[in-house]
Parts: C-alpha cells; structure tokens; sequence
C-alpha cells in the first residue's frame, strides 16, 4: 500500500482490497430463462397479480380511492416471493427494476437485492442474495452454483423498497422445474402497517419480518407495508377488505398514526370496515416497539404508552360486544431486554437482529391464531 494511501488521501476501493466483495464478470450465463409467473412455478405475496398482471401491492389506483403516496410505495414489492423445485446446480436471476438504489441507511442488497433459500417448509436455509452493481437499474446475476444436480426446493424474497419491471428464472437447460411444495392452507396472511413492515431496513428482503415467520408458517404472507403512510385511511381498509380468503389480518400502524386523535378515530373503524367484509377472521392489533430515544426522552415515552392504550381500549370495546376473533400484542418488548437498544439503525427502523426478535415474539402468536388453518 502506497505512503498516500495508509494516509487517507485516496479513494478506498474495497472490491480492489477484498476477493469475496468483488462482482462477478458480467458475460454469456449460458442458462435457460424461466418466468416466474407460469406453472410450475407459484408467485405469492401479490393479491391482485391475477387481475392486473403487475408486480404491485395494491390495485391500480384507476378510481382515485388510494392516497398518493399509498398508491406510489404499493409499486414496491416487498413480501413477493417465487418458489419452485429444480435440480438446477446453477440459478441466477435476470432482474429490470423501476429505478436505482438511493437509499442513505438501508443497502442496495435489500432495497432491490433477490435473496434466495433452499429447503422445505419450516427448513428453509439462506444461501444467497443478489450482487450487483447498486448504481444499474437492471443486473443479471448467479444466486448459487452448486456441485450436485440435487432436487431443491428454492424461495426467492422480492426487493423490499423498489418496483421490479420483470424478472426471470436462469436454470441450467437440461434441469427440471418442478411445483413447491403446497401451502398448508388456500387462505392468506395479511399484514398492514408501517416502514417497519415494509422491511425497512433489513440488509436483504428474506430478514424483514413477516418473511421470516412465513418461513415458519407455511401460507401465504400478503406485506401491506407503506413507508410512512401506514395511516389507516377507511379508503385504505376498505381496499385490503377485497383480499379473498385472508386467514389473518395484521395490523401494524401505530408508528405511522400521526396523532393520538387520528389513531383514536382510525383504528375503530378500520376495523368496523374489516368487520363488514369479514365477520369471523382473527384480527391482531400489534403495538409498536420501544424506541432509543425513549431512553432519554419521557415525552417520547408517554407519546407510545398513550398510543398502546389506545389500542388496548379499541381491542376491548370490541371484545365487550361479543368480537371473539380480535387481538392485541404488546410489542414494547419485542426487541428483548437491557440490549434493545442495539436492534435498529437509526433508532427505530430494525436492523435484521431486530427483525429477528420480532418475528420470534410475534410467531406464536400468529401459530396460535393460524392453528385451524395449520392443522
């Protein structure tokens, strides 16, 4: 290293300095190309994608019921998942995303990266994520090269904050495809809520949470997530209400809630929207976790508690009129005890240890509430 360098006086090129951070050569994969979204493979985590034929999370906002910004982050395709069988020992993805990487405190890896695990329901192993060059709105990249042609059951996560235009499958020519192994139950798990649910910011999209649990619970995960928009609009509710078969809804907006008056008047009638549409599917209410600044500030410590009562009061005033089938969760201790405060990136957005403690707090809960359905 040159007497300028050790200096600092130079740009550090790490891919240069470090073997395992360099990109691949990009050239000829000599691979067949697959798309996702016919047999055998199974797309999930798109509720409309059979109607509108869109790597979208809501429909197409051509009535003006969504709000802007609602209608904008629902391009983004977190929860999305591929899964297939394939003796295949090489696969790669060829991916066209909607735009580049721009985000300041969550990588590239998990904004628009694909991760990728092999194994059956409830063994699913993490092999590889997406390496790519962040600053192309388009890669085409080898997830795993393998020294067997061993039948595999692969998952492949979707980017966590980016659209994707089009995606496909590379697989060695001669290999099989094969359909995955069915869900225990047609119905759905439907998930609504705030940046946090969305995924931010895990380093790649298998760690956000209700990724991890749907590789413990083997049916289908639907991420309503919208960065800072989880508002719980009734235009909103009454949307999500058109989801067919849901097995659960999940709601997990109080950090986007904006006030104590907005969350007061949303909540209940988000959930009388819900009720209209469906009478009898379990609704879990999920308080938010503490913050770092609650720490050093009682104000911010106040503000949640309040927040959390609010639900538990809603929760309540329903379970009195005879709802049987709603639930609340304290979540103040998801990230465990005297180290919480290590669990996000910049005090409320988890890293992927935090992510890691919320899906262990929440999934016996969902176990519990999802029992008829895994039975």
């Amino acid at each position: 290293m040159s007497e300028a360098t050790a200096r600092g006086s130079t740009t550090i090129n790490v891919q240069s300095l470090d073997e395992n951070m360099k990109l691949e050569e990009k050239g000829p994969l000599g691979l067949l190309w697959h798309s996702p979204v016919e047999a055998p493979f199974r797309l999930s985590g798109f509720a409309w994608y059979d109607q509108e034929r869109l790597f979208r999370r809501m429909p197409v906002n051509d009535s003006g019921k969504l709000p802007q910004a609602v209608d904008y982050l629902a391009n983004c395709t977190a929860g999305g998942q591929i899964s297939f069988r394939t003796n295949s020992p090489r696969l790669a993805v060829s991916v066209e995303l909607v735009a580049a990487a721009d985000m300041y405190h969550m990588p590239a890896t998990g904004q628009c990266g694909f991760d990728a695990y092999i194994g059956t329901p409830g063994e699913h192993r993490y092999i590889a994520t997406s390496r790519y060059d962040h600053r192309e709105q388009s890669y085409e990249c080898i997830l795993f090269e393998l020294p067997e042609s061993t039948m595999r059951e692969v998952t492949l996560n979707f980017p966590l904050y980016q659209g994707v235009k089009s995606v496909s499958i590379g697989l060695e020519s001669a290999s099989e495809v094969l359909p995955p192994t069915p869900y225990a139950s047609n119905k759905k798990v439907v998930l609504y809520g705030t940046s946090i649910l969305q995924g931010g910011c895990a380093n790649r999209p298998g760690m956000a949470y209700p990724n991890i649990i749907s590789r413990r619970i083997p049916m289908q995960f639907i991420n309503l997530g919208f960065s800072g928009n989880g508002r719980g609009e009734p235009e909103v509710a009454g949307i999500i209400s058109e989801i067919q078969d849901p097995a659960l809804l999940v709601l997990d907006y109080e950090a986007n809630a904006v006030s104590h008056e907005l969350y007061s008047q949303t909540l209940p009638e988000f959930i009388r929207i819900y009720r209209e549409a469906h009478p009898e599917v379990p609704i879990l209410v999920v308080s938010k976790f503490r913050y770092a600044l609650e720490n050093f500030n009682p104000e911010a410590l106040q503000r949640r508690l309040r927040m959390r009562q609010i639900a538990i009061d809603v929760v309540g005033k329903y379970k009195q009129q005879g709802d049987h089938n709603i639930h609340f969760f304290d979540g103040s201790d998801m990230f465990g005890g005297d180290d919480a405060h290590e669990c996000t990136v910049d005090g409320s957005h988890p890293t992927d240890l935090g992510f890691l403690r919320m899906a262990d707090a929440l999934t016996p809960t969902f176990q519990q509430l999802l029992s008829r359905e895994l039975e």
